[in-house]
């Protein structure tokens, strides 16, 4: 099939997909502000975090950890976020930086295929093949992709770390500059409790 039938395909499932509303920036207690640029985060910890982003597909129980990030600006300026930084920082101050949500489906190599016989014995031998669980649209449907950030606006969406959560992570993010002047902001660093990430 060539590629932009496959592309169309896409597009048109993904429309049909419920959409995740991530709500409101002041709904989230773990958030920073820093001149007119609110920062919320929450990792996606539980079953039903998981569900209500991701559908059937929960991250962690294959190793990937998705942290919800809300982009907030309410200055006048556009921010530029082509440079953003995101890094999970560990209890220890380890480090692990997001893995590119197009990466993610090649974390986990998909089962080994079976052989499946016919109904009729001396039948052809066909292929199972069982799809990677990491190779859902949703992956990269809700990954966080705004480049730009106008005033006025929000973004969200998700990152990816190959991490398991700990209590006492923060979430440290840089690079957010001023669209016009390049002037780059504070970095900001949320924690990421639990507790507070539940609510």
């Amino acid at each position: 099939m060539p590629n932009w039938l496959l592309l169309l395909a896409a597009l048109a499932a993904a429309k049909d997909q419920p959409k995740f509303q991530p709500g409101a920036i002041t709904d989230y207690p773990n958030r920073q502000k820093v001149e007119r640029v609110t920062v919320a985060a929450r990792a996606c910890v539980t079953e039903e975090q998981a569900k209500a982003a991701f559908g059937k597909l929960n991250p962690n129980r294959h190793g990937v950890l998705p942290v919800l990030v809300i982009i907030e600006n309410a200055g006048e300026q556009a921010l530029a976020l082509d440079r953003l930084k995101v890094e999970y920082v560990m209890p220890d101050r380890s480090r692990v930086e997001a893995t590119p949500p197009d990466q993610i489906r090649f974390l986990r190599a998909p089962e080994r295929p079976g052989m499946v016989t016919g109904p009729i014995p001396g039948g052809k031998p066909r292929l199972s093949r069982r799809k990677n669980p990491l190779d859902a649209w949703e992956i990269e449907g809700r990954a966080f992709s705004a480049r730009v950030l106008p005033p006025k606006q929000t973004a969200s969406g998700f990152f990816y770390f190959q991490a398991p959560y700990r209590s006492g992570a923060v979430l440290y993010l840089t690079g957010l500059r001023e669209a016009s002047s390049g002037r780059e902001l504070f970095y900001f660093e949320i924690p990421l409790e639990e507790k507070a990430a539940e609510r």
